[in-house]
């Protein structure tokens, strides 16, 4: 029966119905099953065998290939997982009938008890930053997870372990929903127009999702940002700032934050400085040393000491899918930066480049601006090799800066062709630009046939 929701002493239970059955959403049924709510997990799709099998490992009731709407609509309260748009179908219900919609880490924030979280958004970095942020913490000895969305479920961590401190990965998606969620330090690192199609084409919708990562913060509170970024500056004029700001900037010195000038980087918080040069950051380019400054600054607030700090910056490997060296073949270097699905990335992608670039570009188009590519493509790249079903757009803004660009509908086509415009001392750099869905299963599936084909050359 539907609204049989009465525990063994007769106590109408809290209904809480996840839809969407992903990484977030058995995170959220596992955190929920286990602090006492009755829980129902509804996916319109197929749900992997893996987390299906969690749901019944744990006794928690689910559904998948369709939504049984009497029952969605009988909850006191919905999680919805982060891919799941507000035009679908169920979605409009849900809302037109007022019922409360909640985000994943909003469900673990109510439960994280005494624990201090650190949380990252931003449109380019937030993977690389939070991933050195918590390389830092590892390296200084603390208990801590890695969470969200990169690694477990914030909601799953909780759950099934639960630490001192959590170093989470934000998206938009998941901000969206959240209602009481405030992390002890917020990272913004940046703002370029991206997932416009999430919110009805106006950037200033996504712009003010961004800012929500801060929107319950205290005086106690830090919020780092960038003092570079125009779209940040210009938002926290309109606003009022409750917590305590923490810069970062290439351009000029800060009273405090972080500022890199000539090749030093500076941070300073309160009485505590610290400095290191820019030669010995692991992470090459002008974008990663932003999110070294970023993940420098969250380190010194977490007292973490100088030394560990340089240690992790010095120490830190790069992500797989984001400026992942592949292999060297015939003096050819192959790179993979995969998880470049909107133009920033790969902008921030070819200013890192130093040798001649063979550049693969293409994919479903988020209604791509190319023009800010325009300079760098002149400037380095000697081909373009399009990845994708529909490559016009591509042809069209590069037609007049690049004397080559081939179309390939293939990561083995793509690779075979960028090996054969390429010389010894070039390099070619997967750096899409666009989302991976046309040919690949995800940005992941791209990336790793990419490196499959390089290595069958």
């Amino acid at each position: 029966m539907i609204n049989e929701r009465n525990n063994n002493d007769g106590i109408k239970e809290h209904f809480l119905v996840i839809l969407g059955a992903g990484e977030s959403g058995v995170g959220a049924a596992l955190l929920g099953k286990q602090k006492g709510y009755h829980v129902f997990v509804s996916d319109g799709g197929a749900i992997k065998n893996n987390y299906k099998q969690e749901l019944i490992d744990n006794g928690i009731d689910f559904e998948e290939g369709h939504h049984t709407e009497e029952k969605i609509l009988s909850a006191d309260e919905i999680m919805k997982s982060p891919g799941i748009p507000e035009k679908n179908e169920m979605v409009k219900k849900i809302r037109a009938k007022a019922i409360p919609v909640i985000s994943e880490i909003e469900l673990a924030y109510r439960f994280k008890g005494n624990s201090k979280i650190v949380a990252i958004t931003g449109s380019n970095g937030k993977s690389t930053c939070t991933s050195l942020i918590y390389h830092m913490c590892k390296t200084a000895g603390l208990e801590c997870a890695l969470v969200g969305n990169i690694g477990y479920s914030f909601a799953k961590q909780i759950a099934e372990n639960p630490v001192p401190l959590y170093v989470a990965e934000i998206s938009s998606f998941q901000l969206d929903d959240i209602k009481d969620f405030r992390p002890d330090i917020a990272v913004l690192l940046n703002i370029t127009e991206d997932h416009l199609d999430r919110y009805e084409y106006k950037f200033e919708n996504y712009i003010n999702s961004k800012f929500k990562i801060i929107q319950n913060q205290q005086p106690g509170d830090s919020f780092i940002y960038c003092d570079d970024d125009e779209v940040t500056v210009q938002h926290l004029k309109k606003i009022k700032l409750k917590t305590n700001p923490m810069p970062f900037s290439m351009n000029h010195e800060l009273s405090n934050g972080a500022w890199i000038i000539g090749n030093n980087m500076t941070i300073r918080v309160d009485e505590e400085r610290m400095s290191m040069s820019v030669y010995d950051f692991v992470l090459k380019g002008k974008h990663n040393q932003y999110n070294t400054m970023a993940a420098g600054i969250a380190a010194v607030q977490l007292d973490i000491r100088k030394e560990k700090i340089r240690d992790a910056v010095a120490t830190f490997n790069s992500l797989e899918h984001r400026m992942e060296f592949v292999a060297t073949v015939r003096g050819i270097e192959f790179i993979n930066d995969s998880k470049a699905t909107n133009v920033n990335s790969t902008w921030y992608a070819l200013e890192s480049m130093e040798k001649p670039t063979i550049l693969i570009l293409g994919g479903i188009d988020k209604g791509n601006d190319y023009t800010i590519l325009e300079e760098l493509v002149k400037d380095k790249v000697k081909a373009i090799v399009c990845l994708g079903i529909d490559n016009e757009k591509i042809h069209e803004a590069f037609k007049n800066n690049v004397t080559i660009i081939i179309d390939t509908t293939s990561a083995a086509d793509a690779v075979q062709q960028a090996f054969h415009l390429a010389e010894k001392g070039d390099a070619v750099l997967l750096s899409p630009a666009c989302a991976s869905f046309d040919l690949f299963k995800n940005y992941e599936d791209r990336g790793r046939q990419f490196k499959e084909a390089v290595k069958e050359l």
